[in-house]
């Protein structure tokens, strides 16, 4: 059995060993996309999906019949200071919810027939403040990814990422502020007044003092956000495309683009979040998010409603008939 994960240096070296796509995978998808019966394109980011599927599944036809959510959960220090409507305690009162079925992502996971598993991150312990000291030590920060990389387990066709946290998008402002730069307003929007200075203070303190994307992530994000980047990495190793939920799991996996611009490439965001930070962050990694309901959740609810999406493009990419199958002359 192999040595567990103890320190970020473990972390940083996997992602220099990230697998890319797979080439023969892809052409074999867009080969398929030039012959079904339609004008080439006319099924627009359908037909890109259908490919993007097959490239990082490694295999040709892409399938979907396996696709599953997690959702992570975790409490913030910074929550004390009154950066949220809700009190902490719905954390843990909200995952009751999941494990009783009354959420909305677990009404989602019905309708797409996605398996759903939720974890808690140490909910009676939460993280440092991050105004005054780093969210999590190494060990701490280290452990949590290791955690989200478990949970990508054998058999998923494709992976729906998202959290639930009181604070979390205070967390997740300040990961971006310190990730990419910009004033606190830029990602926390016209927020309590509470939240624009708790993530201005927390960025002015950390960024300077940071020595990489990680450690920024130990120091400003959360332990569901770490394991979010976990999971995201060993999708990416298991060949698992992964669509991502809101704000702050998009946070969270900005962290891996912000050490290796490819590093997302496995990724699509599902849905532009209503949390004002969440467009500008998707104009730093080169994202373009499926699909604009006003949603802002959490709880992997928009990556969820995204499997639909991405059961549509493989059940037309393989259900559809080529020109000569149909017997329908192609184009000219």
């Amino acid at each position: 059995m192999a040595e567990p994960i103890a320190n970020l240096d473990e972390i940083r070296g996997l992602l220099a060993h990230l697998p890319g796509p797979d080439i023969e995978a892809g052409t074999a998808a867009a080969a398929r996309q030039a012959q079904l019966t339609k004008p080439a394109g006319s099924l627009g980011r359908l037909e890109e999906l259908a490919i993007w599927l097959a490239k990082w599944q490694a295999r040709h036809p892409p399938r979907l019949d396996h696709p599953r959510t997690l959702v992570f959960a975790g409490n913030h220090g910074v929550a004390a200071r009154g950066v949220s409507a809700y009190p902490p305690a719905v954390t843990a009162q909200m995952v009751q919810n999941f494990i009783a079925g009354g959420a909305a992502v677990n009404q989602l996971c019905r309708v797409f027939d996605a398996g759903l598993k939720v974890y808690e991150m140490n909910l009676d312990t939460p993280t440092g403040d991050i105004v005054v000291e780093p969210a999590m030590s190494e060990e701490e920060c280290a452990k949590a990814i290791a955690y989200g990389m478990m949970a990508v387990e054998p058999g998923i066709d494709a992976l729906a990422l998202g959290e639930m946290g009181i604070g979390n998008t205070t967390a997740a402002a300040a990961l971006c502020a310190g990730l990419f730069g910009g004033a606190a307003e830029q990602w926390t929007g016209p927020a309590l007044e509470a939240k624009r200075a708790a993530v201005s203070e927390a960025a002015a303190r950390h960024r300077p003092a940071a020595c990489d994307p990680f450690d920024m992530l130990r120091r400003l994000g959360g332990l569901e956000l770490a394991a979010i980047t976990g999971a995201v990495m060993a999708a990416r190793l298991a060949r698992v495309p992964v669509l991502l939920d809101g704000f702050a799991s998009t946070a969270a996996a900005a962290v891996l683009f912000a050490g290796d611009p490819r590093a997302l490439d496995h990724c699509v965001v599902a849905h532009l979040s209503a949390e004002p930070g969440h467009r500008r962050l998707l104009e730093q990694i080169g994202q373009r998010p499926l699909f604009d309901l006003g949603m802002r959740l959490g709880e992997a609810s928009g990556a969820t409603l995204a499997f639909g999406v991405l059961k549509a493009a493989v059940a037309c990419h393989t259900g559809m008939a080529t020109f000569t199958e149909a017997g329908v002359s192609g184009p000219g």
